[in-house]
């Protein structure tokens, strides 16, 4: 049984073809990232940081919206992808599993990060380190696989946290974290995060013109994503 995800750049090998996916598809322009900007609010003139970046969909509508970016991504070629469509934003090759040390503490506003905590094999540390780099009055908007649309097509016992490996519609072989939604809400509050809110997405009504069928199910069925925005808790230092 794999008990880690590793560092190795998963989408590097698909990067191009993700972007072509994620840009106008169902489950990322019509369904994660309204959820998301919804609750990251006004970012005018506020500095963002964009966890997981990927090729800059995220990045480019926070800058159109007046928002100072700084976004990381284990693939090199996201990376190039994100700094050829965005040229505001900054952007880093970074490992996840590694501290953010180009982040000074409270020097960030918002970290926006979807839909790639379940790649990272160190959550508790670099939970920590998002809480470290917020200001005060700040917040972390996380999206993640809903955990019961996880356990519903993996089965097995929910509240084991484990590596699972599978093989996506585009040829695309993946490895991640799945894990209950207990275990996240308390790695937050361990880090020092008070949940505000926690909303479980439905697609936008224009996602129903691309793929019906999914449209109608990500409507009905806690098969698809949680969107959560943490605050950091005033109480703790």
């Amino acid at each position: 049984m794999v008990d880690r995800v590793g560092s190795d750049p998963q989408y590097d090998v698909f990067a191009d073809e993700f972007l072509e996916h994620a840009r106008d598809g169902l489950y990322n322009a019509h369904y994660d990232r309204p959820a998301c900007l919804e609750l990251l609010g006004d970012v005018g003139g506020r500095t963002v940081v964009d966890v997981a970046c990927g090729p800059g969909l995220y990045a480019g509508e926070l800058v159109a919206r007046g928002a100072r970016v700084i976004g990381c991504d284990v693939s090199p070629r996201m990376i190039e992808l994100a700094r050829q469509r965005v040229p505001a934003g900054e952007f880093h090759v970074h490992d996840l599993n590694e501290r953010l040390g180009w982040l000074a503490d409270a020097s960030v506003d918002l970290v926006v990060f979807a839909l790639a905590f379940e790649y990272v094999d160190q959550r508790a540390q670099l939970l920590h380190e998002l809480r470290r780099v917020l200001r005060p009055g700040g917040a972390l908007v996380l999206s993640i696989p809903h955990p019961t649309g996880d356990w519903l097509r993996q089965g097995g016992n929910y509240f084991q946290t484990r590596v699972i490996e599978e093989v996506w519609s585009g040829g695309w072989a993946v490895r991640y974290w799945i894990a209950p939604l207990e275990r996240t809400c308390e790695e937050l509050h361990e880090a020092g995060f008070l949940i505000e809110r926690m909303i479980e997405p439905r697609p936008v009504p224009a996602g129903a013109d691309v793929d019906t069928e999914r449209y109608q199910r990500l409507s009905a069925e806690p098969t698809g994503f949680l969107a959560i925005k943490a605050i950091p808790d005033p109480r703790r230092t």
